[in-house]
């Protein structure tokens, strides 16, 4: 069987993906890639491979993709330089006899004059760069994470209230383990060359819904409190929050309030067969009303 390589093995969306591909393929045609493989001794102990590559160190990626017929890119962080990182991994991947890159940027409303800083103009480079590779491609786009949404309201969102500016647009988030899966089924089954899709989660939510979630799930008022951006990002960077992260994180709430992330394509659904996790399910599994 064909080998498939994922990058950023060690982290969440990455290692989540070679959990699903687990149930799909082989372990001995699976591997990882990471820059500490160290951090992936878990995915050695399951049979997977860990090789040690990292996006700037394009020699290592070249040896790392030898007799890899499939690999996922993860895409970077942002606030990098995503473009030289995502332009290393392709060209790398082309040169040692990739045939087939799944990448995953965030979903873009092709109509839409929102940028969010540090990913959209970055994202586009790497779908062009693909584009104009030779290689085959899928582009899996991707909403905000559902697990993202306790970064943008706050850690104690129970107390303070979800203190964000103020807007009624909504988002469709999806949990990073639906995004895996559907990154799993695109890497083994047939017939995904060369497309896009669009992958929103099963329910809108803006963040007066996000209070009201919180509201059930606590059993108490939760309030949606509407505040000027600076209160926002001082708000956070006064919770302990870097300010450079407060600000993206402010960027997001923006694309969340212009309604940037909220259309509902199906294509997750389709993709994993199943209902994707929706935000309020997510709070109730894993932001517990007994939360101090």
């Amino acid at each position: 069987m064909s080998k498939i390589l994922v990058t950023g093995a060690s982290g969440h969306l990455g290692r989540k993906t070679l959990q699903h591909l687990l149930k799909r393929h082989p372990a001995s045609d699976l591997i990882g890639l990471a820059r500490d493989p160290a951090k992936a001794a878990d995915l050695v102990a399951e049979g997977i491979e860990i090789r040690t590559g990292d996006y700037f160190d394009y020699e290592t990626l070249v040896r790392a993709f030898s007799d890899v017929e499939k690999v996922m890119l993860v895409s970077t962080v942002a606030l990098t330089d995503r473009n030289l990182q995502h332009y290393n991994v392709i060209t790398a991947a082309r040169q040692a006899g990739v045939k087939h890159i799944v990448f995953n940027p965030v979903i873009r409303k092709e109509d839409s004059s929102f940028i969010l800083p540090g990913v959209t103009e970055d994202d586009i480079f790497a779908e062009q760069t693909l584009n104009a590779s030779g290689l085959t491609y899928t582009i899996l786009r991707q909403p905000p994470y559902v697990e993202s949404f306790q970064f943008y309201i706050g850690e104690n969102a129970y107390k303070s209230g979800v203190r964000v500016p103020v807007g009624h647009g909504k988002a469709a988030p999806a949990t990073r383990a639906d995004l895996a899966e559907a990154a799993a089924v695109v890497l083994t089954d047939p017939g995904h060359q060369n497309k896009t899709y669009s992958l929103h989660g099963d329910t809108a939510v803006s963040f007066a819904d996000v209070a009201q979630i919180l509201s059930d799930t606590r059993g108490v008022p939760v309030p949606y409190i509407a505040v000027p951006d600076e209160e926002y990002i001082s708000h956070l960077v006064a919770a302990g929050l870097p300010e450079p992260a407060a600000v993206f994180a402010l960027a997001w709430v923006h694309g969340v309030n212009a309604g940037e992330w909220a259309d509902k394509t199906g294509d997750l659904e389709k993709l994993i067969g199943h209902k994707p996790t929706t935000f309020a399910e997510f709070v109730r599994d894993n932001y517990p009303a007994d939360q101090p």
